[in-house]
């Protein structure tokens, strides 16, 4: 058990001492306001369409909080004025230089309500988003975490084939298939939130870490497939390129190199060998690493066709963009590796210490499962 981070234990302190938080005894329809909390940071273009798709909710969540993580753009600026035109119920804290942990547990250490809805910037909610998420959480006993689906916005040949690189294929769940758990789809109590510990302050992987305690913690958790978010990919080789660099980067700094890292540096430890003997005896060698290669890319491809006929599957142009997609940021993964050991004691000892407090004990915090 991770121990409890400074933004939850005094958040807890202040409530308890205030007494704000409403008892158990409180009717079905209190006991399921919801507070919806977003980290931004200079998301001043993507935030307006966010922000509509909340308003347009048919289950409106009582209150909206983005916290905002040291913007240099107009993100403040435009929340504000949206919020003053609409009239609606929507705070904006601003949290200087909160990474996306850091600026959630601030949201929800602030919220009024025992239940938190949590998304993201750079995403559009369905109409019918929340309404679905807590549909599932009234419908099953003890229920505490509720996860919806996600899917990616392709609104450009490339940001379909990116979507078949990483973003992942649907699974089935009670409900039907969806993707996920994602936790810019996710309803919770807040006690799940206290129990955990609340997320590590990191940039990346924080999400991972979280809901990985949740499950050790074998809270009762339910699946909502119609509540669904949809998430703009990046635009641009070159923008993909940057955020899987940058996603590398923290993970290895967060300790997490055995769930991406090493996997792939294994796969390019096989192509080496292939490439020595090529050198050494015969350039036929090479087919069997551009084989894993190729193969590696059809199998992107194959494992999200979700029905789609074989000339979907055998597009050559769509083949070559994710091959080259997928190599893309392969180089970024080991860029970002390469960051994060050269920048070890920039950046990285910040990171590795929130990382590590993940796993240190937390006394008279055990969860008993229901």
């Amino acid at each position: 058990m991770m121990a409890e981070s400074s933004d939850v234990k005094s958040m807890r302190e202040k409530n308890m001492a205030s007494g704000e938080r409403a008892g158990e005894a409180e009717g079905a329809a209190r006991q399921f306001d919801v507070s919806l909390v977003i980290p931004v940071r200079n998301e001043e273009e993507s935030l307006p369409a966010l922000l509509d798709s909340i308003r347009g909710q048919t289950y409106p969540p009582s209150e909206v909080i983005l916290v905002d993580g040291g913007s240099t753009d107009e993100t403040v600026k435009v929340a504000r004025q949206m919020a003053a035109d609409s009239g609606e119920e929507l705070r904006v804290i601003e949290a200087k230089e909160a990474t996306p942990g850091r600026g959630r547990n601030i949201g929800i250490g602030a919220a009024r309500c025992e239940w938190i809805a949590l998304t993201d910037a750079g995403i559009r909610l369905e109409p019918t988003w929340l309404e679905r998420l807590v549909e599932v959480a009234r419908a099953g006993e003890d229920v505490k975490v509720v996860y919806g689906n996600f899917e990616a916005v392709q609104g450009s040949f490339f940001e379909r084939c990116a979507s078949l690189v990483y973003v992942p294929p649907k699974v089935e769940r009670a409900g039907g298939r969806m993707r996920g758990p994602f936790i810019a789809s996710t309803l919770l109590r807040r006690e799940v939130w206290e129990a955990v510990g609340g997320f590590p302050d990191l940039r990346a992987a924080e999400d991972l870490f979280f809901m990985e305690h949740i499950e050790r913690l074998k809270f009762k958790t339910g699946y909502a497939p119609r509540a669904t978010v949809w998430w703009q990919l990046r635009p641009t080789l070159a923008t993909t390129f940057r955020k899987f660099a940058l996603y590398s980067r923290h993970n290895v700094w967060a300790g997490r190199l055995w769930d991406w890292h090493y996997g792939l540096a294994r796969q390019y430890a096989v192509s080496l060998v292939f490439f020595v003997l090529a050198l050494a005896h015969s350039w036929w060698w090479l087919a069997f690493p551009v084989a894993i290669t190729l193969t590696r890319a059809a199998k992107l491809i194959y494992v999200r066709r979700e029905g789609r006929g074989l000339l979907w599957l055998l597009n050559p142009v769509q083949f070559a963009c994710v091959l080259f997609i997928m190599l893309t940021i392969d180089l970024a993964t080991f860029v970002g590796w390469a960051q994060a050991v050269w920048q070890r004691g920039a950046g990285g000892s910040a990171v590795a210490a929130a990382a590590a407090q993940m796993n240190a004990p937390k006394p008279g915090s055990e969860h008993k499962p229901q």
